[in-house]
Order: C-alpha cells, then structure tokens, then sequence
C-alpha cells in the first residue's frame, strides 16, 4: 500500500466548535453511505469524491451578483478597485467577535470531516484493486482539503490541523492551533502528493475533474500568498512564528515555472484569444461547458439549463448593484505603456478609454456604440448610460463606471431568474503567469527573460498588444507602495488590471499588508458626474425604431429620466467630492469626510467565535480582538 506521509505536527487541534455536539461528531459523513456496502471499486471513490465537487465551502458557486473569480459573491467588494451600492463593514473595522459560527461553527467544519473520511478509508478499495486504480481520487480529496484549510487560514490565520477524522474520542479537540506557516507546510505537502497523483490533462478533453495543472495553479496561488503575508506582515502581530516568505516564495515560483515550462514545451496550457480583438472581454463571459475548449481556463463550474444557474448574467446588463472605482480607472497605462498624468481628461467614459491599455474597455462599458448591452436584441441594444435610480439596488452602478468584464451579452434581454447559465472560472493561467513574476520579483530574481514568459505574455495577447515591460521600469507617480522598488511596483500594478473585478483585490490587500496604505482614511469616488447632465434615455434609442417602439424600450430607472410626479431625475440623489466625482456612499461612511476606518492591528484576521474560546481555551484569540 502506498502511504501518503505528512508532516509531523504533534497533537493537532480540531473542530473545537463541534466538541460539545456528539451527533455531529458521530454522524457518517456523506450521510447513507455504509462501510458494509461501500469502499469495494474505484468507483465507490469517485462516487463518494463527487460530492465534494459540489460543496460551496470548497468551491463557491456563482450565485450572486457580480463575481467571475474563484471566491465567490462580492469577494472585491470593500477593495480600492471594486464596490457594491453599500459600503462594506468589514472592510470598515465594524465587525464584532461572534458567539459562535463565523466561521468556525458545525457546518464549517463538515468538508474536511468528509474529506477525512474518505482518506482514512480508500485504502480499503486500494487494497482490493491498486494504488493506480485510486490515486486520481485520493489526489482529489488532497486537492480539496487544501482548498479547504486555505479558504480557513485565510480567515483566521493559525489553525488547527486534522490529518484524519476526527471523533469525540479523538485526543486533538483541545490541543492550540499551529502556526501559520506550519499549516502551509501541511497544505503544501498535499499537495505535492496531489500533484504526483493525479491525471494531467495535457491538452486533452475536459473530464470536469481535477488535473495535475489545477493542483499546480492552487499550490502557485497559495504559496505566493503565505510567502507575501509572512514577508510583509513581519514585525506586525500577525508575523508568523518564523519567518518562511522566502521558501513560500521560492515555492511559489518554482511551482508556476514549471507550469510556463509544460506551456512551452506541450503547448498547454496557454493563454486564449491572442491576437483577437476583444478578446480579453471574451474570455470572461462563456457559458455552460465552452471552457471545456480553452487552454486557459485550468478548471470552471459548468453550468446545465434547471440543474446549475447563476444570476450574474440577469443583472450584469444593469450593473449587479457594484462598479469600478477611478483608482482602478486611473491604473491602467496608456497605449504607449506610460502611466497617465495627473488630471488628465477624464471628463467621460469615452475620453476615459481613449488611448489606454485596451483591456480598460474590455473591463467597463463605455457609450460609443460598441458595447453591447444585449446582442440578439433586434436592433441589438448598447450601453448608453450606468443605471443610477435604485442605487441601493442590483439594478444599479454606483460608480458610473459599469463593469463589462464577465457580462454575458449574447441574449435579446436580461435572463429570468434561475435561468442564467455564465459559467464560472476558478483556476485560469493567467493568474499563474502573475504569480511566477511577482514571486520572482519579490525574491529579487526577476530578469527579462522572467518578464517576457510572463507579464509580457498578458500584453501581447492584446489587440492592439501593449509595449512590454522591462526591467528599467521607470519610477511612476502613481505607484502605490512608498517603500517598494519600481519592479514590483510594476508586477502589482500589472496584476491588479489582468485580474481586475475577479476577487482577488481584498485578498491582495491582507496578504501586502497594504490597508494601511490603499484603504484606511480613503473614500472611494467612482466617475465625474456631469458628463450625464441634461442625458435623456430615450434621445439615444436607435431611430430605426417607431416611436411606439421606442417609448416601449425607455426604462424609467435609467439615469437622467425624469419623475413627472416629482419634478427629479436619478441623478438629483447623487453627490460629487470637490472636483465632480461621485461620492459613492454620500454621506455614510463615517460622515463621507474620514473614509474607511480599518483597524491595521485588527482587521487583517476574522475573531474566534467567543463560545469556542470558552470550550477551548488554547485556542487563542486572534490580534486586536
């Protein structure tokens, strides 16, 4: 038999939450499955391993408003880049320690006992059959058991670990919760194995199963995100216990650089659409299984008409109640890679666009004619104007500055709900090009060579494709970061507009360390008001359209229409800082005057729910709470 070896950690600490609930604790995982009947094929394992593929703690689906990331509903929501219709109270240092769940609760803990379960009993099959018979499965389950305790340190930071299930009589309920790099250490070793065992796809079909390059693409993801946290967060009260950025971010580059060198020597994976106009935009706004031919797209939900649906795509068209801010407007270059200058015209979304980086009209709808609100409409509809009357509202933009970047256009009008079918991506290569130049840059190892297989890979898939980035990056006035070099500065930069509104940002933020600089005292403005001043909907409906026609496609919530009744358009609600920018909140953040009050010695960790401090008392609370 073939023994997957783990790290010694000693008595490991685990579900404290449900220590006091002998039920849960006892309950068969996966409920109805019997030992006496079950673990007899390989087919038990993948019978048993397809469940977990379709829990939402491990990968979230897309049933809210405006996400096209792994992380699920909202995860940029609160950022400097993104912002839903209200403000985000966490992000505003307004949470308070839970009695119990947050986090932390029964259900929390439920997919690792399920995923345990399964890795304390394959061996039955594997001894019935083989190692090869089973280790695609047994890869699967360390593939989401690595999601898992990713998703909860994340959260919470130091965590307790549980390499087998655990039961009330299991002497690990009340041990303290290890280290944060130890628990990396743990995530990584699982997924070495992960990564051994598991079938590679290698260009070939689309099995909805995990790969050999997943597992690779989340342990690039999660090594570069531990290497970042433990190297900026040092000196803080959420340092680590000892100091690993550089072997994380080793890790993280050598893992990512093996997956450039399987792209250049097979030719998967690799990016999609290059060379093709628009698409950027396109490679967002998919359905059903038609990632299934992309060579980006690592792995995605597929979604199936009445069996898995979103909602995105019926509010997208409206705005999904979010919208961009003028700091990610203001960080995408112009078309000749240099960054735009202080005040510079940016008095309409089409002056906006004009001359920058092709993927900022790629990203957020622009009027000119050309970006669709619905295709299939005959005559097809454009976006004419942000929808503003229902601000508090999915059916709203917030900022003026409507995200296009995932909106499924294709339909004639806004899906019915339940109906909508935009799949979602969790792992695309993308994201791992920017690992490998960021990891490669922190360490102080970056070259051109690294530049070209990587950032400039991203720019050259554009149409027209951006100058590329070079190692005499010139130190720029929009730079966010006082103290970092230019390279880096760069990397990030070119990191926050590729990933731009897919739910990466916050995370960005915490593992930086970076509230203190892009968040604390800062009130973000979306875009200059008065370019819709005096709009009317309908003088822009195409004229093909008989006026009974045309009276018939006005929308009454649209900016700029006007309330007979009351005399108001939408736009009369909306308030401007000193130059002409739409405050976003008005006047609810903390006045509108002193901006996010995000506790830096606080924030960056949820709290342990109070009750489980009680049962456990090693457990320990996090920083601040």
């Amino acid at each position: 038999m073939k023994k997957i070896q783990y790290i010694a950690l000693g008595v490991l600490a685990v579900l404290t939450a449900a220590s006091c609930n002998d039920d849960f604790m006892e309950r068969t995982p996966l409920d109805k499955i019997s030992d006496l009947s079950f673990w007899k094929s390989p087919n038990d394992l993948k019978l048993y391993v397809n469940n977990l593929y379709s829990r939402n703690d491990l990968l979230a689906r897309e049933d809210g408003w405006g996400s096209i990331g792994p992380y699920g509903w909202d995860a940029d929501d609160g950022s400097d880049t993104e912002v839903r219709y209200q403000y985000n109270d966490r992000m505003n240092g307004e949470s308070t320690p839970p009695a119990d769940g947050g986090g932390w609760g029964n259900s929390d803990w439920e997919a690792l006992r399920d995923i345990n379960y399964f890795l304390d009993n394959y061996p039955a099959v594997e001894a019935l059959t083989s190692f090869d018979a089973v280790k695609q499965y047994v890869g699967e389950a360390l593939f989401f058991r690595s999601i898992f305790y990713f998703n909860k340190l994340r959260r919470f930071g130091p965590l307790p670990w549980a390499s087998t299930t655990v039961t009330t009589g299991s002497d690990v309920l009340f041990a303290e919760r290890l280290p944060r790099n130890q628990v990396v250490d743990s995530i990584m070793l699982d997924l070495d194995n992960a990564i051994n065992y598991l079938s590679a796809r290698a260009g070939g079909g689309w099995t909805g199963r995990i790969t050999k390059e997943t597992a690779m693409a989340l342990q690039a993801r999660i090594a570069l995100y531990e290497g970042t946290w433990e190297k900026y967060h040092a000196g803080t009260p959420f340092a680590a216990a000892a100091d690993n950025s550089t072997k994380f971010l080793t890790k993280a580059a050598d893992v990512a650089g093996a997956l450039i060198k399987m792209s250049e020597d097979t030719g998967y994976p690799a990016l999609d659409n290059v060379g093709v106009p628009d698409g950027y935009r396109d490679l967002f706004n998919r359905e059903k299984d038609e990632y299934a031919s992309s060579k980006e797209v690592l792995f995605f939900r597929k979604t199936e008409a009445g069996v898995i649906t979103t909602i995105w795509d019926r509010y997208a068209a409206a705005g999904s109640g979010r919208g961009a801010t003028k700091n990610l407007i203001d960080s995408y270059l112009k078309d000749d890679g240099t960054p735009v200058a202080a005040g510079y015209d940016d008095a309409s979304l089409q002056k906006v666009a004009t001359g920058r980086d092709p993927r900022l009209e790629q990203t957020i709808q622009i009027n000119d004619n050309k970006h669709y609100r619905w295709l299939a409409a005959i005559p097809p509809v454009y976006f004419m104007a942000p929808l503003f009357d229902g601000w508090d509202s999915e059916e709203s933009t917030p900022t003026g500055y409507q995200i296009y970047k995932g909106h499924n256009f294709r339909y004639a009008d806004a899906r019915p709900s339940g109906q909508g079918l935009q799949s979602l991506i969790y792992f695309r290569y993308g994201e791992t090009l920017l690992i490998y130049a960021e990891a490669k840059a922190e360490l102080g190892t970056i070259n051109q060579d690294d530049l070209d297989k990587s950032i400039n890979k991203l720019r050259q898939r554009l149409v027209p494709p951006m100058p590329d980035l070079t190692m005499g990056v010139a130190t720029d006035p929009n730079f966010e970061f006082a103290s970092l070099t230019p390279i880096i500065q760069a990397v990030r930069r070119e990191r926050k507009v590729e990933l731009a509104c897919e739910g990466f940002r916050v995370d960005d933020i915490k593992r930086w360390a970076a509230a203190g600089e892009l968040i604390v005292g800062k009130e973000p403005v979306g875009a200059k008001l008065a370019q819709w001043d005096g709009f009317k909907f309908e003088d822009y409906m195409p004229l093909s359209l008989p006026d009974t026609a045309r009276q018939a496609k006005f929308d009454d919530r649209v900016w700029g229409t006007l309330n007979k009744e009351t005399g108001t358009r939408a736009s009369d609600g909306l308030q401007t800082d000193a130059n002409g920018y739409i405050k976003i909140f008005k006047n609810t953040l903390n006045g509108g005057t002193q901006g996010y009050k995000f506790n830096v010695d606080r924030d960056y960790l949820y709290p342990i729910p109070t009750n489980q401090l009680t049962l456990n008392k090693k457990l320990g609370q996090n920083p601040g709470w």
